[in-house]
């Protein structure tokens, strides 16, 4: 697509601006060249000569015919006074020209801006993989204004050659003679400044492609400011981008030697040009010997005012040549024929009645072969939740991107109720799903704003609600400003518990039909963990959920349990049926489980012990005293940390620390034995329920029985001690990042974790007697 193209596709909405650009242009120009061709014989008349246009051209004489009528007294007033009001026009229509011609260039450049925007929106996520957003900045920003302003030129170049055609209209009814003489002059300079404009191109494809990679280079070290910080690499990235700045800025010099060189070139050609000119005048006007002076001067008049507009005209060329590959850039950047977009459909999506199917699945990524996903066949009803597990680059996520249909299968289909995902209006489907991963993007905005950004007419007390509900709710509330806290680009003055608490919050305030969670936990710890794991709990309550995870333990609830093994499902079932098949999912699940006891001594013991005894309860019923006493040894474990925790407490409530440094120990060491607590209580229950199962070993009813008692009882009290711990690591995670301003803040929240830990003890002990140890 030329430049020309380019300015008809965006011109055309403006013709009436156009025309009136083009028309102002040309009164301009015409009121310049009338006022010229006056000056001469009134400035003659002004010093006493006598004006003879006997023998001049005949555009002379009709010039000065109007002032024949005009006593002589005062004729040179009125003639006077006639240039200055043409003059006067001239500078109205010039006027209003410029503005008119710079409205126009920049309701293009907003159009063209405005035009990328959205094809940036509209586009499929696959142009993104394959382009870099520092080169989809500069396009947005640097490259369509150089395009602009290369149309921007183009509008000038009209105006300016409207105005040397008009003045050259006035030096051929002057003399045709000297005009054709002049031209043939005049194109030496055009020729000479060719190779210049021809440079001018050169350099200005270099500047663009600079450009281009300083944007790419600061956009990536910026986003990867802490990698940068993290290697110790400032002074490297600091001289990889000064070295772009400095070659763009010898490129820039270098253009501008260039461009600069075509404007005394041009004059001292036309000065060249004007001098043998006159030269030439003595012959071309040897029959006019009465006003050759008032001819030959008009003449001169005119050439020498036409000559700074050649100038001017070399300039605007050698910037249109310098901004041609811009305009190159822009042009591809804004086609649309070499770009993806997706069918957008058609059908409003209401709502999910029975569910989603997905059908021989099969797709491959955009210019690639291999097949990432392999004749799925699924099916997730309505109001359950299927939960996809398999090693990495199993095709979880691919799949997963599909329902919101991010990409399009290349076979096979995605339904909801029976109909093609692709018959709904892309719009409407994306409304009613909610998405929650482990890369939690937030705007640089406020806490209110980014929980609201899935409904922005949502009330107060719907945002508070929902951050309420995400867990999200205390620790806002503890921020300088609250829900009008700026929480910095991409959240950054945020955990990462507490990003994934927002998004899940603005899922929540979104109130989706269908949910999907993509190891929305694997990147946080413990603590933070159970606490965005409780809001997704809440979240996918009664939702139609598909849910990605690493971490077994947090599907194991799950009514459907996909496993994926490279691209192909290989099993389907529910946890525990999974585990029966002793496949793939038990092979998971089982190198999972097997590297849990490395990581903490509690829970090898409890696994040990647990192994134990399960075998010997096949053969000796008796056996469930030796039960009973691994778990007085599981018993012992909690109740160790639990004192441990209480005795620190119970130092920092009578102030019995030296300093800060000590106090906060004392808080990181309630909070460790809190949250080891509870490691103990989720393998134990983990691990008696597996036994209940019968997968350590085939376990007599009469033992079953016994079992269950003590799984039953070990519920009730998992259920209170996670409550309580839950409230006691937040309140003791607060205490420790400082997020507790006031004394009497921290001495009620350290007073109420006291007493919840007392409380524990108390359970502990009711269970100990309701299993008779």
């Amino acid at each position: 697509m030329s430049t020309r193209k380019l300015l008809l596709r965006f011109a055309k909405p403006y013709p009436g601006l156009i025309l009136l650009t083009i028309l102002l242009g040309f009164s301009g120009a015409l009121f310049n060249g009338i006022s010229t061709a006056l000056i001469v014989p009134v400035i003659l008349k002004i010093v006493g000569q006598e004006v003879d246009l006997s023998t001049a051209p005949p555009i002379l004489k009709r010039l000065i015919s109007p002032f024949d009528n005009t006593p002589e007294s005062y004729r040179i007033v009125v003639m006077a006074g006639t240039i200055l009001f043409t003059i006067f026009l001239k500078n109205l229509a010039t006027y209003a020209s410029v503005l008119a011609s710079s409205s126009l260039t920049r309701k293009l450049t907003s159009d063209m801006r405005e035009t990328g925007l959205k094809l940036l929106l509209e586009v499929d996520i696959d142009y993104y993989a394959k382009t870099k957003v520092g080169d989809l900045i500069n396009r947005l920003g640097g490259e369509i204004g150089r395009a602009a302003s290369a149309i921007g030129s183009t509008v000038r170049m009209v105006i300016l050659g409207i105005t040397i055609l008009v003045f050259v209209g006035l030096l051929l009814s002057i003399s045709w003679q000297l005009t054709i003489a002049a031209t043939l002059l005049l194109s030496l300079v055009t020729l000479i400044n060719q190779y210049a404009i021809s440079q001018s191109r050169n350099f200005g494809k270099q500047l663009s492609e600079m450009s281009r990679a300083y944007s790419i280079s600061v956009l990536e070290t910026l986003n990867g400011i802490r990698l940068v910080k993290a290697t110790g690499n400032e002074e490297k990235e600091y001289q990889r981008i000064k070295k772009l700045i400095r070659d763009r800025e010898l490129a820039d010099f270098q253009s501008q030697v260039n461009s600069e060189a075509i404007t005394p070139l041009s004059e001292v050609m036309g000065i060249t040009a004007l001098l043998l000119i006159v030269l030439l005048s003595k012959t071309f006007f040897a029959g006019q010997v009465s006003s050759l002076s008032t001819v030959l001067l008009t003449y001169l008049l005119v050439l020498l005012r036409v000559l700074p507009l050649i100038s001017q005209l070399n300039s605007i060329r050698s910037n249109f040549a310098s901004t041609a590959a811009s305009v190159d850039v822009t042009n591809e950047f804004l086609s649309l024929h070499d770009k993806p977009f997706m069918d957008k459909g058609k059908l409003p999506y209401t709502k999910l009645q029975e569910g989603v199917s997905f059908n021989s699945l099969c797709f491959a990524y955009p210019g690639h072969e291999k097949l990432v996903l392999k004749d799925v066949n699924l099916f997730l009803p309505r109001g359950t939740t299927l939960a996809l597990v398999g090693s990495s680059g199993a095709g979880k996520s691919t799949l997963a991107d599909l329902l919101p249909r991010f990409y399009d299968p290349i076979a096979g289909s995605i339904t909801i109720d029976g109909t093609d995902l692709r018959e709904f209006d892309v719009v409407s489907l994306r409304r009613r799903m909610g998405i929650v991963s482990q890369d939690t993007f937030l705007f640089n905005d406020s806490v209110r704003n980014n929980i609201a950004y899935g409904r922005e007419e949502a009330t107060e007390d719907e945002i508070l609600t929902a951050a309420k509900r995400a867990n999200a709710y205390e620790f806002i509330s503890k921020l300088p400003q609250g829900f009008d806290t700026l929480i910095g680009d991409r959240g950054v003055m945020l955990s990462g518990g507490q990003r994934q608490r927002l998004a899940i919050a603005r899922a929540l305030l979104q109130n989706p039909e269908i949910l999907i969670l993509d190891e929305a936990t694997s990147a946080l710890d413990t603590v933070s963990e159970r606490l965005v794991q409780s809001a997704l709990d809440d979240l996918s309550r009664d939702r139609t959920t598909l849910v990605i995870a690493h971490r077994l333990s947090t599907v194991q609830k799950a009514d459907q349990i996909a496993v994926l093994d490279q691209g192909q499902v290989v099993e389907v079932g529910t946890h525990e049926e999974l585990l029966q098949k002793g496949d793939y999912y038990s092979r998971l699940y089982s190198m999972q489980f097997s590297d849990r006891p490395n990581k903490n001594l509690i829970q090898t013991k409890i696994i040990k012990a647990m192994r134990l005894n399960s075998k010997k309860f096949v053969e000796y019923p008796e056996a469930a005293t030796k039960h009973k006493q691994s778990l007085l040894r599981i018993s012992h474990e909690i109740r160790t940390q639990l004192n441990l925790m209480i005795g620190f407490l119970r130092l920092l409530l009578d102030d019995l620390v030296d300093d800060s440094q000590e106090q906060h120990k004392l808080i990181e060491g309630s909070y460790k034995s809190a949250w080891r607590i509870l490691n103990t209580i989720d393998v134990f229950e983990d691990v008696i329920n597996l036994q209940t199962k019968g997968k350590f070993i085939s376990i007599s009813e009469q033992n079953q029985n016994i079992i269950s008692t003590y799984y039953h009882a070990f519920n009730h009290l998992s259920i209170e001690f996670r409550a309580s711990l839950n409230f006691i690591i937040s309140s003791l995670r607060s205490l420790a990042d400082n997020l507790i301003y006031t004394t009497e803040e921290q001495k009620g929240l350290i007073n109420e974790s006291y007493e919840s830990a007392i409380h524990l003890l108390d359970n502990l002990e009711k269970f100990e007697n309701s299993i008779n140890i």
